[in-house]
């Protein structure tokens, strides 16, 4: 495509957005490699963007056993500092102290929420607590801070989950076109720790695919930083990159 036909592409975009657009090759799918050596070149703001990345995946989450959801520990973590609110009584409150949490409490922690107070942003619970969190259910949720056992946040083991937290523990989950938005870091972290980020959560996608998905699995990847264009990443590259191919 002529330089003519990518400004026409472009529109309305700003300078700055052109500028980084024009150094794309359109039509290409990069390697993961070549991906992250050139996000530099055109994440053009001058504060620490966040680098995102977006996978379209062959499922159909209108479909329970489709429905591809969970959490792991980027090996770099997010550059974000998270505050963990826990939910825990006795010794495990002790335990999620001593492990870093931000907050700690049980049924006076639930009507602090209840009354408006949301200075976290995560929550963990012991199994126990559950009962008393579900009172404060359709507050948490819509929010995204419900604890979930199949992420880790409801657990007796509320050390670890805490330190996973505050290592920056993100999660996944496919939203209703099948595609899965997740923030892998900030761009001062450089192209190889960025990519290291990638490959880690890139993996775990992969193995997670639905035994009940059918075709493609991998179709699109996509990567960007907060004001960047999208550059689009190889889906046999990236299976190749994590050992999957």
């Amino acid at each position: 495509m002529t330089d003519e036909n990518k400004k026409k592409r472009v529109g309305n975009r700003g300078k700055k957005y052109s500028e980084a657009f024009l150094k794309l090759q359109l039509g290409k799918k990069y390697s993961v490699t070549e991906a992250f050596e050139l996000l530099p070149q055109v994440a053009y703001a001058k504060f620490d963007e966040t680098v995102d990345v977006a996978f379209n995946l062959g499922v159909d989450p209108k479909h329970a056993d489709q429905m591809v959801r969970g959490a792991v520990v980027l090996p770099h973590g997010i550059g974000k500092t998270v505050r963990v609110a826990v939910l825990a009584k006795g010794e495990k409150a002790k335990e999620a102290t001593a492990a870093g949490a931000d907050v700690v409490g049980a049924e006076d922690l639930i009507e602090k929420i209840s009354g408006g107070w949301f200075e976290f942003d995560k929550m963990i619970a012991t199994p126990d607590m559950m009962v008393a969190v579900s009172k404060i259910g359709k507050i948490l949720g819509p929010r995204g801070l419900m604890p979930n056992p199949k992420l880790g946040t409801v657990t007796f083991d509320v050390a670890k989950a805490v330190k996973e937290q505050k290592l920056g523990k993100v999660e996944y989950r496919t939203e209703k076109t099948g595609i899965i938005h997740v923030a892998i870091g900030k761009k001062s972290f450089g192209p190889q720790k960025l990519k290291e980020n990638f490959v880690s959560l890139a993996s775990i996608i992969i193995k997670a695919k639905p035994p009940t998905s059918k075709g493609t699995y991998l179709r699109n990847v996509t990567l960007s930083s907060t004001m960047s264009p999208g550059i689009s990443i190889d889906p046999m590259d990236t299976m190749a990159s994590t050992g999957s191919a």
